[in-house]
């Protein structure tokens, strides 16, 4: 069978969502004005916790990296997609193949661990309010946060690892508008399933550990709200943890049907439409979710823009 790697072409191509002109058109603004509010959201959101003193809380400490992670998420993924939409030549070099995949993993499972953070926080904030600024000191926050990109490193370090000893059998192209895992294998020539166990057994392990962290957080979150007597004492203590509850449900939901299964059942339509949700849309929602959603950002944006017109008059 013919074979070839890195030293024999210089790289893959990207087929993309559609072969449809008038469909890429549409694509192509769409994924535009996503990606511009994710720009726009992302940025203000660290902007207004950055500015407001009131906001300087370990909630929102780790709400600026989840923006930044959305952001550095995003620029992995749009404009490279949006230059393919627009360009009949969608080829990648290697390199940039494999660093695309290597910052796609990083950063997805980093926020896989801020996600569960934050859910500590919120069970801590809810449980235990009257330890909580001992509990959630500064020292514990960094060390949760750096947590986070240490795995995050370790996960991308060993996908890429494995990925790059692969050889890909007949055809470079791969049927998808980014580079990830599962194409990939599919095009290998080589056994994957050694490579294959070992990619699902660290990201199973990671999507799975921190989900599970994050649902006994709520289960104790949960357990306690239905304690307090009052109505709106219940809806007062929900409030506090409804936006990230929200943004949990919408991250692993997408994330678990794309990834915890056998690059054997690779779907390229389920999969794709999956992947536009997980890889555009959601960095996208996340700031609107936790802004709009969230009566202290909103007090805070208020506020901001208050001292400016102070400032200004």
């Amino acid at each position: 069978m013919n074979t070839w790697n890195i030293t024999h072409e210089p790289g893959f191509i990207l087929m993309g969502l559609t072969d449809s002109k008038e469909v890429q058109l549409v694509l192509f603004v769409l994924f535009l004005l996503i990606y511009l509010v994710t720009v726009l959201g992302n940025i203000g959101m660290m902007l207004i916790i950055h500015l407001d003193a009131q906001l300087h809380t370990p909630m929102y400490f780790f709400l600026t990296h989840l923006s930044f992670i959305d952001l550095s998420y995003s620029n992995v993924i749009t404009p490279k997609t949006l230059e393919n939409l627009l360009t009949s030549k969608k080829n990648i070099s290697f390199t940039g193949c494999f660093t695309q995949l290597y910052f796609f993993v990083f950063l997805a499972a980093t926020e896989c661990f801020i996600l569960t953070s934050m859910a500590y926080d919120r069970y801590v904030a809810i449980c235990n309010p009257l330890h909580y600024p001992v509990i959630m000191s500064t020292r514990l926050c960094r060390a949760l946060l750096t947590g986070s990109y240490v795995i995050g490193v370790m996960d991308s370090s060993l996908t890429v690892f494995n990925m790059i000893s692969l050889n890909f059998c007949k055809s470079n192209a791969i049927h998808h508008f980014y580079c990830d895992s599962s194409p990939l294998l599919f095009l290998s020539c080589t056994d994957t399933h050694g490579i294959e166990l070992i990619i699902i057994t660290f990201a199973g392990a990671t999507i799975l550990l921190s989900l599970i962290l994050v649902s006994v957080s709520y289960v104790h979150i949960l357990s306690t709200i239905l304690k307090i007597s009052s109505t709106s004492g219940k809806q007062k203590a929900f409030s506090t943890c409804a936006s990230h509850l929200l943004g949990v449900t919408v991250f692993y939901s997408t994330l678990i049907f794309t990834y915890l299964k056998p690059s054997k059942s690779y779907s390229l339509g389920k999969d794709q439409v999956a992947s536009v949700f997980y890889t555009i849309v959601i960095p996208m929602l996340n700031p609107l979710i936790y802004s709009l959603r969230n009566r202290e950002v909103k007090s805070a944006v208020i506020r901001v823009m208050q001292k400016r017109e102070g400032y200004s008059s």
